[in-house]
């Protein structure tokens, strides 16, 4: 199977990397160079435009910013679809609207072209280790055709539904994204400013019904004072917003949802915006008027 990759960021890269080391026949497009040379460096072939992409190969991924993005590479100039042929397989791995990816899998159907929106979690640690988790909108004989490829990027792939549906379940998974990232950063500020080791409240609350991913991977980050990004705190804020949006049109309150996306708005405006999610825990400082302890590095 010939497989395209259109977008080379910091989830596409490592993703394009493990789909070529897992032997598939690689084109790579990108609107800046490096990563395109660099993928070209271990094996892979070089596309001048999507369009270019999409006519050398069977399946075409794309990994981008946001909606416009993914509609320009898609659907415009010397895009995918341009490119395209019966028998082509799109898979969009960004973040976007349902609506958005829903219009994208009808234009495309016209051309004879399938599309999957299958947006993915697990941040740059499971796009570089390949254990992404792919929540997949679209059909299901499309998905079993490329499902040799995701597995090369993911270690859970599942069918939510139809176009769309992949779109929604990543709302659904950002919204208890942001809400955990919240909830680590005031844990540990309470825990701090009433004089109590938030490093020992960790190993108290970590076993019991408070467990998950981000209680386990971000605290110990945070405690060393490491608020690089991981997932960048400005596509945190995107995400939310598609989130609310998708409320919106469905009319479904989301009280807190609203409260986080606010809360990230201001890490934007305070400048913190290519840190990682969790680096949230700077609006909360300011805040609450501490700062979280962190190792001495030596």
């Amino acid at each position: 199977m010939r497989v395209g990759y259109v977008g080379l960021g910091l989830m596409g890269k490592a993703m394009a990397r493990n789909i070529l080391k897992a032997g598939f026949d690689l084109t790579v497009h990108n609107r800046s160079r490096g990563a395109v040379e660099e993928l070209v460096g271990e094996g892979a072939s070089a596309a001048g435009s999507p369009s270019e992409a999409a006519s050398a190969s069977d399946v075409v991924f794309t990994n981008l910013p946001d909606t416009p993005d993914v509609e320009e590479v898609i659907l415009g100039r010397q895009g995918v679809m341009e490119g395209g042929r019966p028998g082509l397989i799109v898979v969009d791995h960004s973040t976007i609207r349902p609506e958005a990816a829903r219009d994208i899998a009808a234009r495309l159907k016209d051309k004879g072209i399938a599309f999957l929106d299958a947006p993915v979690s697990g941040g740059d640690v499971g796009a570089r280790d390949g254990t992404l988790t792919i929540m997949v909108g679209g059909e299901a004989q499309a998905l079993e055709k490329v499902r040799p490829v995701l597995q090369a990027v993911s270690k859970m792939i599942t069918h939510v539904g139809g176009s769309g549906a992949g779109q929604v379940a990543k709302a659904c998974n950002q919204i208890m994204v942001a809400a955990q990232m919240v909830a680590v950063g005031e844990l540990l500020l309470l825990a701090q400013k009433s004089g109590v080791d938030p490093r020992r409240v960790i190993e108290a609350i970590r076993g019991g019904a408070a467990q998950c991913w981000t209680l386990d991977v971000k605290p110990p980050r945070l405690f060393r004072g490491e608020r690089g990004p991981g997932f960048k705190a400005f596509m945190m804020h995107k995400d939310l917003a598609i989130v609310l949006d998708t409320a919106r049109t469905y009319g479904v309150p989301l009280p807190s949802a609203a409260v986080h996306t606010q809360l990230y708005a201001d890490m934007l405006e305070m400048g913190m915006g290519n840190l990682d999610n969790s680096a949230i825990i700077g609006v909360l400082e300011r805040l609450a008027g501490v700062e979280l302890d962190v190792e001495v590095q030596r």
